[in-house]
C-alpha cells in the first residue's frame, strides 16, 4: 500500500495498519496512505469490514509537532477522519500504548473503539497552546458528554483503558494479547450480529455541563492564569452543544486557525521539543551509561532526603548516610513524611511508603552500603573543604566505577574530582529542592569526567522522570548563573524607586507563579546573608550591591519561616501581605547609598528583569556553560519558574526581537555600563540578522 500504512484482507476482515515508529506520527506520508487505504476499503468488494491499528508499542501518538508552522500539506487529517466516519462498512479503531491528540481524533473517527489494558487515551493540545483540530472538541463530548469532555480536553490528561470504557470513549476492552487478533475478533463479532457503521456525526448534540460554561472559565482563569488555550477549548466545547457536526467543526477549525497564530502556540511547540533536544548531546551518541540500580546519598538533610526520595520513588535501591544515629533518626523521618506525602497524592500505591522505607532503603553512621552503590551522591553543607573531606572518604570506600557525585548549586566540580583518583567518575548532579518534586537536574560536566559518566547522569534523570540538562562549570552553573543576573536587576530597581510588590506582581502578571521577593521570602532571606556581606565588603567600587535584604536579616526577619520577610504572614500562612516597615527599610538603604527614588512603569519593570536574565543567558551560551540556547530555555522552564507560553527566556528574545533587547541593553548601560555590558554573543547574532534558534539548529 505504501512505506508506513498498510493494507491486508482476511476473511473478509480489512486490516489498516500504520507503521511509521517510533510513535505513528501522523505524518503527511501517513495521511496519505490512510487516505488510500480508506479509499480501497471503500471500493473493495471483499472487504465487509476495516480494523485500524498501529503497528509496534503504541496505536497513533499524535500529530507530526516538526509540522507545525509549516504550509499544511494535504491530505489534511480531518478530512481523512470525516471520509472515514462516512463509511457504510463498520471501521474498528484497536487502541494500544497510547492515541494521543490527532490519534485520538482519528479513532473517533471510526465507528466503534476497542482498547487493550495498557492504552491511553487523551488531547493534550492544550499543552501545546492550540486546540484539538480535528474534531476532537466535536465528537468527544458526544461520546462522553461535555462535562467528562471538559475535564479532559482543558486538562490534557492521558485517560487509561477502563476509564476510557466507563466514559464510553471504547467500546471495550479486549482480552487478547495482539491488537490486530483482537480487532479482527470485535469485527467478526459485529458482522455476526448484523451490525454496521455507528458513525458519532449522527449522535444526538451534548447537553451543557449542569453548571454551564462560565464557572469552568473562571476557574481555568484562576488555574492557568495568562494561557488562552484552555479557554479556546471552553469556547469550541460549548459550539459542540449548539450545533450539529458540521457547523461545529468549522466553529473548530476558526478557533484552531486562530491559536495556531498565537505567540503562546510558538513558545510552547518550542518548549515541547526543547526538553527533548536537551538530553540529545552529539558527545554521548553510541555512549551507553553505567548500570546502575543502587544509590548511597550522604547527607540526611533538606537535599538528601529529597534524593532518596525521588530515587526510591523510581525503584532504586537507597542507602543514606548520616554522621551519628540521632541524625539518621532524624533524616529517616523526614524522608518518610516526605514518601507518605508522595502515597497522599496518588505517587505511591497504599501502603507505599512503608514498602518503600522497609524493603529499598537503609540508614546508617557507617560507611559499610557506600562499597556497594552504584552511584553515591553527597548532599551535605554548601562548603568546598567539607565536600572535599567527603570526596576524599568517598574515594576511600567507593567501588572501582562507581559514580561519584556532588549536588552543589555553585562549587567548582573540577576542585572535588582533584582530591580523588578517579576524576573521570566525577560529577555534579545538580537537584532542585524540593528534590523529589521538581523537574530540572543540572548535569554538571568536568574537565575530566568520562562520556559514559554523562550519559548516567542523564539515563538517572530519566529514570527519576526528570528534565536533564547538562552544564559547564563556573559559579552557580546555567541557573544560578543567570539567576544572579536577573535577581540584580530586581534589587537595582528597588533601590532606584519601584516597590518590591509592583516588581512581584509584574512578573505574576507575566506568568510566573511568585516574584523575585515572595522567592526570596520561601526559600529565607538568612540563605546568602553571609556571601551579600562578604560581596558588599569586597565589591569593585563600580559595583552596586543593595543592602536592604541584609538589613531585613539584622532584624531576624528570614522570610516565611520567621513571619516576616519582605511580606508579612499571618500565622500559618503562606501567602504574605505588603509590610510598611519594610518600605521604610528600603528607604533608610536609598538614604545611605544617597539615591533619590524614581517611578517605575510596570512594562519598564519587565523590559529590565528580562533583559538581565536574557544577556546572562546569552553570556552562559558564549561560555559554553550551557551547549545551545534551549538549554538555558529548559533550565529557566523547569528549575526557576519560568513561564512555559513564553518557551524559555532565549525564545522570548527571539519573539520579541534581539535588536529591541540590545538596544534596551545599551540604554541601561548608561547609567549603569558596569551592571550592564550587551553579550558579545547578542551583539553578534543581532549584526548578522541571526537569532538564538538559529544555535539550537546548527547543533
Amino acid at each position: 500500500m505504501s512505506d508506513v500504512v498498510s493494507y491486508d484482507l482476511a476473511d473478509g476482515i480489512a486490516l489498516i495498519r500504520v507503521d511509521n515508529p517510533p510513535v505513528n506520527a501522523l505524518s503527511q506520508a501517513v495521511r496519505a496512505g490512510l487516505s488510500d487505504a480508506i479509499a480501497r476499503f471503500e471500493t473493495d468488494a471483499e472487504a465487509r469490514a476495516a480494523v485500524l491499528l498501529g503497528a509496534g508499542r503504541t496505536f497513533v501518538a499524535g500529530a507530526d509537532i516538526s509540522e507545525f508552522g509549516q504550509p499544511p500539506r494535504p491530505p489534511g487529517l480531518g478530512a481523512i477522519i470525516d471520509r472515514i466516519e462516512a463509511q457504510q462498512k463498520p471501521v474498528v479503531a484497536v487502541l494500544h500504548g497510547t492515541a494521543l491528540g490527532g490519534g485520538l481524533e482519528l479513532a473517533l473517527g471510526a465507528h466503534y473503539r476497542v482498547a487493550m489494558p495498557d492504552a491511553r487515551l487523551g488531547l493534550p493540545e492544550v499543552h501545546l497552546g492550540i486546540i484539538p483540530g480535528a474534531g476532537g472538541t466535536q465528537r468527544l463530548p458526544r461520546l462522553a458528554g461535555s462535562g467528562a469532555a471538559l475535564d479532559l480536553i482543558t486538562s490534557g490528561r492521558h485517560v487509561p483503558a477502563e476509564e476510557a470504557l466507563d466514559l464510553g470513549i471504547v467500546d471495550a476492552l479486549s482480552a487478547e494479547s495482539d491488537p490486530a487478533a483482537a480487532g479482527k475478533v470485535f469485527a467478526a463479532a459485529l458482522l455476526a450480529e448484523g451490525k454496521g457503521a455507528r458513525p458519532i456525526r449522527d449522535m444526538a448534540r451534548p447537553a451543557p455541563p449542569a453548571e454551564g460554561f462560565d464557572p469552568w472559565r473562571e476557574r481555568l482563569r484562576r488555574e492557568t492564569p495568562g494561557l488562552v488555550s484552555p479557554l479556546a477549548c471552553v469556547d469550541a466545547l460549548e459550539a459542540a452543544t449548539r450545533n450539529d457536526l458540521a457547523e461545529g467543526l468549522a466553529a473548530e477549525r476558526r478557533i484552531f486557525e486562530r491559536m495556531m497564530d498565537t505567540p503562546q502556540r510558538e513558545g510552547l511547540i518550542h518548549a515541547f521539543f526543547a526538553e527533548r533536544r536537551a538530553a540529545k548531546l552529539p558527545e554521548l551518541r553510541g555512549v551507553e551509561p553505567r548500570p546502575l540500580s543502587r544509590i548511597a546519598v550522604l547527607g540526611g538533610g533538606t537535599m538528601g532526603t529529597g534524593i532518596a526520595a525521588a530515587a526510591l520513588i523510581a525503584g532504586l535501591q537507597v542507602d543514606l548516610v548520616e554522621r551519628d544515629g540521632p541524625a539518621v533518626q532524624r533524616a529517616r523521618a523526614a524522608l518518610a513524611k516526605l514518601l507518605e506525602g508522595a502515597e497522599r497524592r496518588g505517587k505511591l500505591g497504599t501502603g507505599g511508603a512503608d514498602r518503600l522505607l522497609s524493603r529499598q532503603f537503609t540508614a546508617g553512621a557507617d560507611d559499610a552500603p557506600l562499597c556497594q552503590a552504584d552511584l553515591l551522591v553527597e548532599a551535605v553543607f554548601e562548603d568546598m573543604e567539607v565536600k572535599k573531606d567527603v570526596f576524599r572518604r568517598l574515594d576511600r570506600v567507593a567501588r572501582p566505577g562507581a559514580l561519584l557525585a556532588s549536588n552543589t548549586s555553585y562549587l567548582n566540580i573540577d576542585e572535588l574530582a582533584a582530591v580523588t583518583g578517579r576524576p573521570a567518575d566525577v560529577i555534579g548532579l545538580h537537584f532542585f529542592s524540593p528534590a523529589h518534586v521538581m523537574k530540572l537536574l543540572e548535569v554538571v560536566v568536568g574537565q575530566r569526567t568520562a562520556p559514559d559518566a554523562v550519559a548516567t547522569g542523564f539515563a538517572l534523570a530519566r529514570r527519576l522522570g526528570k528534565v536533564a540538562v547538562r552544564a559547564g562549570i563556573c559559579e552557580g552553573f546555567i541557573g544560578n548563573r543567570i539567576l544572579s543576573a536577573y535577581r540584580a536587576a530586581a534589587d537595582h530597581m528597588v533601590l532606584d524607586g519601584a516597590s518590591p510588590y509592583q516588581i512581584d506582581r509584574v512578573l505574576t502578571d507575566f506568568g510566573f507563579a511568585m516574584g523575585p521577593f515572595a522567592v526570596a521570602d520561601l526559600a529565607g532571606l538568612d540563605i546568602g546573608w553571609a556571601t551579600r556581606k562578604r560581596r558588599a565588603a569586597t565589591r569593585d567600587p563600580r559595583e552596586r550591591v543593595p543592602l536592604f535584604a541584609n538589613m531585613l536579616c539584622e532584624k531576624g526577619w528570614f522570610g516565611q519561616k520567621t513571619g516576616r520577610g519582605f511580606y508579612r504572614y499571618e500565622e500559618g500562612s503562606r501567602r504574605g501581605s505588603p509590610d510598611p516597615e519594610v518600605e521604610e527599610v528600603i528607604e533608610e538603604a536609598r538614604a545611605r547609598a544617597d539615591l533619590t527614588p524614581r517611578s517605575f512603569t510596570d512594562a519598564e519593570i519587565l523590559r529590565r528583569y528580562m533583559a538581565a536574565m536574557i544577556n546572562e543567558g546569552a553570556k552562559v551560551v558564549e561560555d559554553r556553560i550551557a551547549r545551545r540556547p534551549l538549554d538555558v530555555d529548559v533550565t529557566l522552564l523547569h528549575g526557576y519558574g519560568f513561564p512555559r507560553h513564553w518557551g524559555g527566556p532565549m525564545k522570548y528574545a527571539d519573539m520579541t526581537g534581539l535588536d529591541r533587547i540590545l538596544g534596551d541593553i545599551r540604554a541601561y548601560g548608561e547609567e549603569d555600563g558596569f551592571f550592564w555590558r550587551p553579550a558579545p554573543l547578542l551583539e553578534r547574532l543581532v549584526a548578522k540578522g541571526r537569532n538564538f534558534d538559529s544555535l539550537n539548529a546548527a547543533d
